[in-house]
């Protein structure tokens, strides 16, 4: 086994060079959170944590249903498909993609037809086209 540096510690030992930047991820003042900061995220772990070990029961239960219902899974799936309103904000690009999807097919199908309807009387000013037989 190789000994260590004379201080014990590699941290100890290290001194970032002055010529290089200290990386964001190094830097203390972006990792020492306070202690408020390390609480909330020990209750969200911890809260995480009962979720998982929740799944794991249920997962592993031999006499579970079907389907394990996540509940995060549920409201996702609500708030996507049933409750759009409530969750939706009108941008710019929002606003965009619903004039053109409520004006485009209408412009669209009105190229078409006057374009089929110019090359018709077209063929029948030139004497190429075979009138139908029409009653009215």
């Amino acid at each position: 086994m190789a000994a260590g540096p004379a201080g014990g510690w590699a941290a100890e030992a290290y001194r970032p060079n002055r010529y290089v930047s200290l990386p964001a991820e190094l830097d203390p003042a972006t990792y020492d959170a306070s202690p408020e900061k390390r609480r909330a995220e020990a209750e969200r772990l911890a809260i995480r944590a009962r979720l998982k070990r929740q799944y794991q029961l249920q997962l592993n239960d031999p006499h579970r249903p079907a389907v394990i219902e996540d509940p995060a899974l549920i409201r996702w799936a609500y708030a996507r498909t049933q409750n759009v309103y409530p969750t939706f904000r009108p941008t710019p690009k929002t606003s965009f993609l619903g004039v053109v999807s409520a004006v485009g097919p209408i412009l669209f199908w009105i190229y078409v037809f006057k374009a089929d309807r110019d090359r018709k009387e077209k063929l029948i000013q030139e004497g190429k086209y075979k009138r139908p037989l029409s009653l009215f």
